[in-house]
C-alpha cells in the first residue's frame, strides 16, 4: 500500500504521481474495452480462493472506471460471507468498516463514495479487497495518494492478520511499481484474466 506522500523523497513522489496519471488513462481504456470485466473478475476469484465461511470480507464501492467488485460481492454474500464496506470518517484518517447487506441502502460519504450509514454494525475484515491504480507481480500497489489503506492496515495488523487482495484490470499491471519503506504488499491481485500472486 502507500502513505499519503507527505514524507516521501521528491523523486519518489514524482515517480508515483507520473504513474498515477498514466494509469488513469490506461484503466479508463480497459474499462471501455471490457464492460463486463466484473463478471470475469468474480469467476477468476472464485476459481482461485475458497474463503472460510466465518470470515468477514471487506469490499469497496466502485467509483468511476474502477473494476466493479459487485458481482463478486453478491457471490460471496450468497455463500454466507459477512461483507463490510470502508467508511471515511475524516479526511486524512483511517478507514472504518461497517456491515453491508445487499438490500440495505447506502449513503454518500466524505469523498462521494457510497458507504453504509452510521447505524450499520461496525466490523473488522479478515480479508480485504483493495482498489488500485497500478500493481506489479510482487504485490506492490499504487493507489490514489491519500494513504487511507496504508494507515488502516498498520492499525489492523497490530490486532490481527489481514489477507489483502487487490482487484484490478489486467492492463493495470506494471513490471515494477515504485515503493517506499512503509508500503504494504498485497498478498495477491485478481484481474479479469486471472490471479497474480505476490512473489516474495
Amino acid at each position: 500500500m502507500e502513505d499519503d506522500g507527505s514524507t516521501l523523497p521528491s523523486y519518489l513522489k514524482a515517480q508515483k504521481e507520473a504513474l498515477r496519471a498514466a494509469m488513469k488513462t490506461r484503466r479508463h481504456a480497459a474499462w471501455l474495452d471490457a464492460p463486463d470485466a466484473g463478471l470475469a473478475l468474480r469467476d477468476s476469484f472464485l476459481r482461485s480462493f475458497t474463503l472460510p465461511e466465518e470470515c468477514v470480507v471487506g469490499v469497496y464501492s466502485a467509483k468511476g472506471d474502477e473494476i466493479d467488485p459487485l458481482p463478486l460481492a453478491i457471490a460471496l454474500s450468497l455463500s454466507g460471507h459477512c461483507l463490510c464496506l470502508p467508511v471515511i470518517v475524516e479526511k486524512g484518517g483511517v478507514l472504518l468498516f461497517r456491515e453491508w447487506k445487499m438490500a440495505a441502502p447506502l449513503v454518500r460519504g466524505v469523498l462521494d463514495i457510497l458507504e453504509p450509514p452510521p447505524e450499520a454494525v461496525a466490523l473488522e475484515p479478515d480479508v480485504l479487497l483493495v482498489p488500485l491504480l497500478a500493481f506489479d507481480r510482487f504485490g506492490n500497489r499504487i493507489g490514489y495518494g491519500g494513504g487511507y489503506y496504508d494507515r488502516t492496515l498498520r492499525g489492523l495488523w497490530t490486532r490481527k492478520k489481514i489477507i489483502t487482495i487487490g482487484l484490478a484490470y489486467a492492463a493495470q499491471e506494471e513490471d515494477s511499481v515504485p515503493v517506499s519503506d512503509g508500503d504494504f504488499r498485497l498478498d495477491a491481485v485478481v484481474t479479469e484474466k486471472g490471479v497474480r500472486a505476490a512473489v516474495a
